[in-house]
């Protein structure tokens, strides 16, 4: 008989940003992405577990405002046309490609890290989620807040509003709501 190697453990989002970001998280990319409520809590192993409450989900494969294939909270890897999703497959997505977008960005901008900081790894990695961790980990956002210039780092989500080079109304209060929960705490 042969022994299975045990798969890796997979990377949790609380144990790369904490609890408080990552339930942060958990519920405020749903709201931004599909426009549905969620409850977002912490399981014992450690993942996040997001439950919906309301709203639609796009367990169906769909074009976002700009024509890319998009699923569940606004994924986009390896979405192809008529692809489905379980809502337990949402659910494990969001939590995959919020960790894809956490690990960069803390890399990046290293002072992310300091006690204290939730509110601004929350908002960074929502930003992130929506442009890419290259825009961000280029952007002046993230040198003021590598130089711990937290506020005027803040005040940097504000530019961050368009899509196919037009601001778009959304993405507007998307980040003033980003803004709002960065200035949390300083």
């Amino acid at each position: 008989m042969t022994e299975r190697t045990p798969a890796p453990p997979r990377k949790s989002l609380v144990a790369i940003v904490g609890v408080i970001a990552a339930i942060g998280l958990g519920t405020s990319i749903p709201r931004d992405e599909s426009g549905r409520t969620v409850e977002a809590r912490v399981a014992p192993d450690g993942q996040l577990q997001v439950e919906h409450k309301a709203g639609s989900q796009h367990l169906a494969a769909y074009r976002d405002m700009v024509g890319v294939l998009t699923i569940c909270d606004g994924d986009t890897a390896d979405v192809k046309p008529g692809l489905f999703e379980t809502p337990e497959g949402c659910s494990r997505r969001l939590e995959r490609q919020l960790v894809e977008h956490a690990e960069p960005v803390m890399a990046c901008i290293p002072t992310l890290r300091e006690a204290g900081r939730d509110y601004q790894r929350w908002a960074v990695i929502s930003l992130a989620y929506n442009v890419g961790t290259d825009a961000v980990c280029r952007s002046s956002l993230a040198r003021l807040m590598r130089a711990r210039e937290w506020r005027s780092g803040c005040d940097q989500l504000l530019r961050w509003d368009r899509a196919g080079g037009k601001a778009v109304r959304g993405l507007t209060l998307r980040r003033q709501r980003e803004r709002e929960i960065c200035l949390r705490g300083l």
